[in-house]
């Protein structure tokens, strides 16, 4: 059930940077971003004080930060929530990205240096390994960082920070898709051959290959709400 909230799926705050609150953060934002704490959970503060040993001081900060991420919504005289999906929201998050980051690889098929080319490449091997060693949570992370790297090579740091919040709507629902058999190695190939029309300085071919891939993405949010109805928002 999404409302089942269970304290002991938060990460131990004992190693993580920061103050309290910033670590306190740290824990809760990590399970709900994996799906831990599914869209719906109620989050109780009492249990969260007791499981990762802390006051309610630096939980209730913590709340307040997820809270302006849109992360929880917290609800006067009842609590604090995950917040559920909204397919609006992830149909226009998705529509953002996709202008974004076209015109972001554009650029950079144009200006691109070496040692771009090479961080690129390199990332796209390491995917590759990634899904042979069927390390999904590593994949991933490495997925990530793919679309973040070309961000930061357009020289717009603005731009990294704003697809990141733009994202932030596509990241929890992203990861109901990734048991989908098959699909990791075809996210390899459409990120290769972005990297090829990099390589070869193909603006073009660079945007069109982008293009295909973030589509094929959006095109598999959209089953979502009728799969996973509980996860979502009632309209």
């Amino acid at each position: 059930m999404a409302d089942v909230f269970d304290a002991g799926s938060l990460t131990s705050i004992d190693d993580l940077p920061g103050s309290l609150a910033q670590r306190v953060y740290q824990s809760l934002r990590q399970a709900i971003m994996s799906l831990a704490f599914p869209p719906g959970t109620m989050l109780r503060k009492g249990a969260i004080c007791s499981e990762l040993g802390v006051s309610r001081s630096p939980v209730s900060e913590a709340i307040a930060r997820l809270a302006s991420e849109g992360l929880v919504d917290v609800i006067p005289q009842s609590g604090t929530r995950v917040s559920r999906f909204s397919i609006e929201e992830i149909r226009e998050s998705s529509f953002m990205r996709e202008a974004l980051e076209c015109a972001a690889v554009i650029k950079v098929a144009r200006e691109r240096t070496d040692e771009q080319y090479a961080k690129l490449a390199r990332n796209v091997r390491l995917q590759a390994m990634l899904v042979e060693d069927h390390d999904m949570v590593g994949f991933y992370q490495t997925d990530e960082d793919f679309h973040s790297l070309l961000m930061e090579f357009t020289g717009f740091p603005g731009l990294v920070s704003t697809v990141a919040m733009i994202s932030l709507k596509l990241k929890r629902p992203r990861m109901l898709l990734l048991p989908e058999p098959g699909r990791s190695p075809d996210v390899v190939r459409e990120h290769l051959a972005i990297v090829e029309a990099i390589r070869d300085r193909d603006p073009q071919a660079a945007e069109a290959a982008m293009r295909t891939h973030l589509q094929h993405l959006i095109s598999r949010f959209e089953p979502l709400e009728a799969q996973h109805p509980e996860f979502f928002r009632s309209r």
